[in-house]
């Protein structure tokens, strides 16, 4: 007798077989060339580099805005690389002398790569060096580099479940954006539910469009959950106070699996860890998008006391070898970029091991919920520099940028 998980698996997967297989029937026997080649469409679906131009931006209010980027052909990019809702860009400048990059959801939805442009929303960090950087240096034609669009955090058939519990906090609304645009147009197909937390009604982004999706959509709904908002203010149909397990499960469907996906700033993520434990579902139904740069290494709970302020790295990087210094608080990846080091990055949070390395010696801490290392990288003495942080004077060698 089958398990019902086989079963289960088996009635999401068939009905995609038989279409696969259909459109293998309706192919072409003649092995493709040129711009049908394999890598053909490979290189434009996952370029090292595109380079685009800013077309136009809008001001969001609250320290954010939003930044609409085409191809800059001059430079050679004639097309945008395609992508799922919920990927990112990561962003590539050189600010005071140092490379530096970061990884921006997409705000805007995948069929718009295919009418020639994507969209950032940037909201201002205090003491955030890129995002403070873009917000007062990019205008309209002003030139960006990005990355192909990256990420796991996107809407999987197979593993996620039909229902789609989406908990945002600040600018982490971006991917839902995208992800609610993909589902209006079409091309995703999920029932999404928003919940999204928010100080009081000003602070909303996307507050308008949001509404309108959800008016246009059956399978969407918008739930604004306020924090600092008076009773007598609260707009109809809102929440007040914070996303907590009771707030999910009155909104999550009842006697059926659905997926959690969460995008907002690091204090989200920790209250969030110990909400959803309590809603006794599958942890695969909990999706997290990239937990971001850890700026104090010193708050997490199994951080050791007596690292030293300051600590040398000596790095090589192909050919050359460099020795730097810096403080221990910082990433080994940031150490390096405000030495003047480019690292090769993407998601600066773990996940993708674009910037994987070899610690030759000296001993680092990665906080655990960061450590997306293999077990061959830890038997072996690999590292992300994004997330490591030197305890120790170290050597390593590190790939070249690209």
């Amino acid at each position: 007798m089958a398990s019902p998980i086989k079963s289960l698996k088996a009635k999401k997967f068939l009905p995609m077989l038989g279409g696969r297989q259909a459109r293998f029937g309706e192919g072409s026997p003649d092995i493709p060339s040129g711009s049908d080649s394999a890598r053909a469409i490979a290189t434009a679906l996952h370029p090292v580099r595109q380079y685009l131009k800013v077309a136009s931006v809008t001001d969001r209010g609250d320290g954010c805005k939003s930044y609409k980027l085409v191809p800059d052909t001059e430079k050679g990019t004639e097309k945008l690389a395609y992508f799922g809702a919920g990927k990112y860009l990561t962003v590539f400048e050189h600010i005071g002398g140092m490379p530096l990059t970061r990884a921006y959801s997409i705000s805007s939805s995948p069929r718009n790569s295919l009418e020639g442009f994507y969209e950032l929303t940037i909201k201002k960090v205090d003491g955030g060096l890129m995002s403070n950087y873009i917000l007062s240096e990019w205008k309209e034609g002003t030139a960006v580099e990005v990355s192909a669009p990256s990420g796991n955090f996107e809407y999987q058939p197979l593993r996620d479940a039909s229902t789609v519990i989406c908990l945002a906090g600040g600018s982490g609304i971006t991917p839902f954006v995208s992800m609610a645009n993909a589902v209006n147009d079409g091309d995703e197909d999920f029932n999404l539910v928003l919940l999204y937390g928010s100080r009081n009604p000003g602070s909303i982004l996307f507050r308008d469009e949001l509404e309108a999706l959800e008016k246009q959509c059956s399978k969407i709904k918008i739930v604004h959950v306020l924090s600092d908002t008076p009773d007598d203010e609260m707009p109809a149909g809102s929440e007040k106070g914070f996303i907590t397990a009771e707030l999910i499960k009155k909104y999550a469907p009842a006697n059926e699996d659905y997926s959690v996906f969460i995008c907002g700033p690091q204090q989200m993520y920790e209250f969030l860890e110990k909400e959803t434990a309590k809603l006794g579902i599958e942890r695969k139904f909990i999706r997290r998008e990239m937990f971001g740069e850890l700026h104090n290494p010193g708050s997490q709970p199994d951080y050791p006391s007596d690292v030293p302020e300051n600590v040398s790295i000596t790095v090589t990087i192909q050919d050359e070898t460099k020795t730097v210094t810096g403080k221990s608080c910082d990433s080994v990846m940031q150490i390096l970029e405000k030495n003047g080091i480019a690292v090769p990055a993407r998601c600066r949070s773990g996940e993708c091991g674009f910037c994987h390395s070899h610690l030759l010696s000296g001993d680092v801490y990665i906080p655990p919920q960061l450590d997306y290392r293999r077990l061959a990288d830890k038997q072996f003495g690999c590292i992300h520099p994004c997330c490591s942080f030197p305890l120790s004077d170290l050597v390593l060698n590190v790939p070249a940028a690209r």
